[in-house]
């Protein structure tokens, strides 16, 4: 397993009127950001916040393409970002204990914080799909590239991992500093995770490894 350290490459916030950062997801343009009571649409390049929907955000945060997911107590909540309209809900698998939201491959992947487990469910009906295990608290989930990351926070230690989608192995870490946390996690589908920063009111940017070409 490679282990390194996590290179931040910018932080955003303090926001004003918000004091802890859950889920985070990004629409290609903006980076959203779960606050308790709101939804958040980050400019990541001006570094300002553009917009606001109110509507429960209590963990992760997910983008179809369409469509925003927002896990609320223990519902996942479609929304149309448009309108900040919710569209449908369905159960979260962990009942509460949910944390990370991500969406690949038509479907949405759930963390389960205190149960260390990632579970793929069903978006229409919220049928859990199956379920990977981690050996640490899971926090944030993202998918790119074919990979599925995750963050932890146990303490004061945080990292992010790469994982086997099939066996829940451990193939590489990301160290956070000592004292920063993640919360939510999302790929900007290039070389940088956005990650939410729990109680520190902050989303910050980490840059994601290259891979390395394989030996033949």
């Amino acid at each position: 397993m490679e282990t390194s350290t996590a290179e931040i490459l910018s932080e955003y916030g303090p926001f004003p009127g918000v004091d802890h950062v859950h889920g985070v997801t990004f629409d290609g343009r903006h980076v959203w950001f779960a606050s308790g009571d709101k939804l958040n649409a980050l400019d990541p390049e001006s570094g300002k916040t553009e917009r606001s929907i109110a509507v429960a955000g209590h963990a992760g945060t997910a983008f179809d393409g369409e469509h925003l997911f927002q896990i609320a107590e223990n519902r996942i909540q479609k929304i149309d970002p448009k309108t900040g309209r919710v569209l449908s809900s369905i159960p979260a698998p962990g009942g509460g204990g949910d944390s990370g939201l991500a969406w690949a491959e038509g479907a949405l992947w759930v963390g389960q914080y205190r149960a260390r487990k990632i579970h793929q469910v069903d978006p229409e009906t919220g049928k859990v799909l199956r379920t990977i295990q981690s050996n640490r608290f899971v926090t944030g989930v993202t998918w790119v590239d074919g990979e599925l990351w995750h963050g932890t926070w146990e303490g004061d230690e945080s990292d992010l991992r790469r994982v086997d989608p099939r066996t829940g192995e451990v193939l590489e870490r990301l160290e956070m500093p000592p004292g920063v946390g993640v919360s939510g996690l999302e790929s900007d589908g290039g070389d940088r995770f956005f990650c939410g920063g729990g109680n520190s009111g902050k989303v910050r940017a980490v840059r994601r490894p290259k891979r390395r070409a394989k030996m033949a």
